[in-house]
C-alpha cells in the first residue's frame, strides 16, 4: 500500500464501477476531458484498477498500442490524441532521483500542455508539486462485490465541473 495513501474520507465525489469494464468506461469518459496539461494521480491498493483504467482512458484518447502497467520500465508513453505519460512508482523508494527516469522532462511536456500524466502510486512525485499545483485524485477502493470499484475524486486546488459530472454522487463532510 501507498504509505501516503489519502483516506476516502478526504474526497467529495464518488462513483462505483461495475467490475473491469467499467472502470475502462470511466477511464474512457474521462478521456473526453483531456487537453493536455492535466495530471492525475491514481491511488489504490494493488489489483484496485489503476491500470484498468489507465487502459480505458488511453483507448478514449484513441491511442492505438497495448496499454500495459509501467511497474518496471517505470514509464510508458502513448501517442493518442493527446500525448499521455504513464508512470508507475511501485517501486521507487522516497528520496530516490526522478530525474534518472526523465520525470522533470515528462512533467515539462505536461505543464507546457503538450502531454498528460497518468501516475500510479504518485506519493514520492508530491515533493515536485506545491501546496496548489492543480492536479485530480483519484482512489480506488474495494467495493460490495469482489469486481466492484469505488472510485473518490478530488481536484487540487478545486474539482473542476466536468470531472465532478463523471461521478455520481457528491459527498457531504
Amino acid at each position: 500500500m501507498d504509505p501516503i495513501q489519502p483516506s476516502a474520507d478526504d474526497f467529495s465525489f464518488l462513483v462505483t464501477t461495475d467490475g473491469p469494464e467499467g472502470t475502462a468506461d470511466l477511464g474512457r469518459r474521462a478521456a473526453s476531458l483531456l487537453v493536455g496539461g492535466e495530471i492525475i494521480l491514481l491511488y489504490g491498493d494493488l489489483g484496485a484498477g489503476k491500470t484498468c483504467f489507465a487502459q480505458g482512458l488511453c483507448e478514449g484518447l484513441d491511442v492505438e498500442e497495448d496499454v500495459v502497467s509501467p511497474t518496471f520500465t517505470l514509464v510508458n508513453t502513448y501517442q493518442g490524441r493527446v500525448k499521455v505519460h504513464h508512470l508507475d512508482f511501485y517501486r521507487i523508494e522516497p528520496g530516490d532521483d526522478l530525474g534518472d527516469i526523465g520525470v522533470p522532462d515528462l512533467l515539462d511536456e505536461v505543464w507546457d500542455g503538450r502531454a498528460v500524466a497518468l501516475v500510479e502510486w504518485p506519493a514520492v512525485l508530491l515533493p515536485e508539486f506545491g501546496t496548489q499545483t492543480p492536479r485530480l485524485e483519484l482512489l480506488a477502493e474495494p467495493g460490495d462485490s469482489p469486481s466492484d470499484r469505488r472510485w473518490w475524486l478530488r481536484g487540487v486546488p478545486g474539482t473542476p465541473p466536468a470531472w465532478a459530472e463523471l461521478f455520481d454522487q457528491k459527498v457531504e463532510r
